[in-house]
């Protein structure tokens, strides 16, 4: 099996994934910005320029990461990545995702996430999620995905000054379907 390609281009319905350069910045703190979509997140400082850029560097350092560009308008509309610096043999994780307010309800989240689920199930067999266990914005989008939590899986650690507890979900090749 050829080894894991981190930042594929990839084409959806209503999304464009390709790879995120440093000169994406301003396009996605313009994004980023946003008090809103930080709100329930650990980080819910994010949308703070130096928070933000450490958090993309972090993206960087680990591989790069994924601009969500929306087909209609041409504009950068979000961001996501995978990783497997937390991972069990035969695993990546997909997350750091944020997408534009005004795309939330929508399709726009599932086009992201189905794009990097197939693109990932032709490396590996699971894929998983790691989110806030009081995020539940985020725990439902990936229920809504077909995420299944895995329990006892859980980790805490230190977001935005103050221990905070994330739980596990996975999807796994056999189980998805588009």
């Amino acid at each position: 099996m050829p080894s894991f390609d981190f930042q594929p281009t990839l084409h959806g319905d209503l999304l464009d994934l390709r790879p995120a350069r440093p000169d994406d910045f301003d396009a996605l703190f313009a994004v980023a910005s946003d008090r809103e979509i930080w709100a329930v997140h650990p980080a819910h400082d994010r949308w703070q320029e130096p928070v933000f850029r450490t958090f993309l560097d972090g993206a960087f350092a680990d591989e790069g990461g994924l601009i969500a560009i929306e087909r209609a308008s041409g504009a950068i509309v979000g961001f996501s990545r995978y990783s497997m610096e937390r991972c069990e043999s035969g695993e990546v994780e997909i997350g750091w995702t944020f997408l534009t307010r005004r795309l939330w309800g929508g399709r726009a989240n599932a086009d992201m996430k189905r794009l990097m689920l197939d693109h990932a199930f032709r490396f590996v067999d699971t894929v998983i999620f790691r989110v806030g266990e009081t995020n539940l914005r985020s725990r439902r989008a990936v229920e809504k995905i077909g995420g299944r939590l895995i329990a006892g899986r859980t980790e805490t650690v230190t977001v935005a000054g103050a221990p905070t507890t994330h739980v596990t979900y996975a999807i796994r090749r056999a189980d998805w379907r588009d």
